[in-house]
């Protein structure tokens, strides 16, 4: 019959006390693995490079950095698996004031030191025991989100769900000789804005990106947060050009969205790395797909990143097209004198302004202006986020 061996708990004790880094030694070794720090500096750079300790004990009054200064950096850190590790704060006397600040600044619990070897071990039992719990709660709240559809929290869909659906899709293209696309939008910096802000604005950051893209979607297209600070889209029925298309505009209004927090102005940029199955080899499989859209958002940055990148250098973002003429007179004047080239003018934007004016025609000359078709042409870039800006009415 087998049994489980639990894996011993490894505590740091920091203390400028040698004797008291002994005897709190003497009291735990036979239950936990210890690790000792003479003070707070050289206990916090040991947190950063340890990440098997589970549990802190720390001494209030310490050269360099004191328990205080370690537990507020502790409760502060930006590392998930810092923040949240179990601190007990030990000192010499019951001083009222010094357990009130300790529990402000965030201690699970405060001892005296020549505590009991019982009472030291039960408190520190139940406290790994408690982040134990926490750990693996954790682990299976993430390993539920992998299998589920949505995301609870972001509600997009999962990466799991994005690894389906992508396969039906790429089946159902293969069927009707018609293109997937493959989008990884990826934001630029993202290890330097971490380091600068944090996870929890990070991922702040990164739910107003989703926002935006899932805004500008339509609702055949699949949306998911494809790694860390990247999110995905899979678009059926459209080829790299409809792809490139919509990356430039969603890049551009990226571009311009400007995030406030602590009265800091933050600016974010993204580069679009784009795929489609009809390109060779793509259709695969759609991790193949999805690889080779990722690779390119990579290349992309490292190109400088705010641009879409596609199968050629070539592919990077395309200026805006220019704006609709306020007038007809403008309109035919710009095209006369060849001032905007045909393929160049936003026809779907000029449809819509020129549609009241048809309609009059229509129903004064009854000559046949097709207008549902032209309606239909005008709203379809309204409702289909990557169709082409520059594609001319049919």
């Amino acid at each position: 019959m087998s049994q489980e061996i639990n894996p011993i708990r490894r505590v740091l004790i920091v203390d400028d006390s040698r004797m008291v880094r002994a005897s709190l030694i003497r009291h735990i070794r036979d239950r936990f693995e210890v690790r000792e720090e003479a003070d707070g500096e050289a206990a916090w750079q040991t947190l950063l490079v340890d990440p098997s300790i589970q549990l802190v004990i720390s001494d209030i009054g310490m050269p360099h950095l004191d328990g205080f200064g370690l537990l507020e950096r502790i409760r502060t850190s930006r590392l998930p698996r810092i923040q949240e590790l179990p601190v007990i704060i030990i000192s010499g006397e019951e001083e009222g004031e010094a357990r009130e600040k300790a529990r402000s600044l965030g201690a699970n619990d405060f001892i005296t030191k020549g505590v009991g070897t019982a009472e030291l071990l039960a408190r520190l039992d139940s406290l790994a025991q408690l982040n134990e719990a926490r750990r693996q709660l954790e682990a299976s709240r993430a390993a539920l989100q992998q299998q589920a559809p949505v995301d609870p929290v972001s509600g997009l869909q999962t990466k799991a769900y994005l690894d389906a659906r992508g396969e039906q899709d790429l089946s159902l293209a293969r069927r009707h000789h018609t293109a997937v696309s493959a989008m990884v939008v990826a934001i630029d910096d993202y290890d330097t804005l971490l380091a600068r802000y944090g996870a929890h604005v990070m991922q702040l950051i990164l739910r107003k990106l989703m926002g935006i893209l899932t805004a500008w979607v339509r609702k055949e297209d699949t949306v998911a947060e494809q790694a860390t600070g990247q999110m995905a889209v899979l678009s059926p029925a459209t080829d790299l050009e409809g792809c490139h298309a919509f990356g430039v505009r969603l890049q551009q209004a990226i571009e311009k969205v400007v995030l406030t927090y602590r009265e800091e102005r933050i600016r974010i940029t993204v580069t679009v790395g784009i795929a489609a199955s009809s390109e060779d080899g793509a259709d695969s499989a759609m991790e193949r797909l999805l690889a080779l859209a990722t690779e390119r958002a990579r290349q992309g940055q490292g190109l400088g990143g705010n641009r879409v990148h596609g199968p050629e250098a070539a592919l990077v973002a395309s200026p805006p097209a220019p704006p609709v003429p306020v007038s007809i007179d403008q309109l035919i004047a710009a095209l006369r004198n060849g001032e905007a080239a045909g393929s160049q003018i936003p026809w779907r934007d000029v449809v819509r302004h020129l549609m009241p004016l048809l309609e009059r025609i229509e129903s004064e000359s009854r000559c046949g202006i097709p207008l549902a078709r032209l309606a239909q042409f005008a709203q379809a870039n309204t409702d289909v986020g990557h169709a082409s800006e520059n594609a001319t009415p049919g």
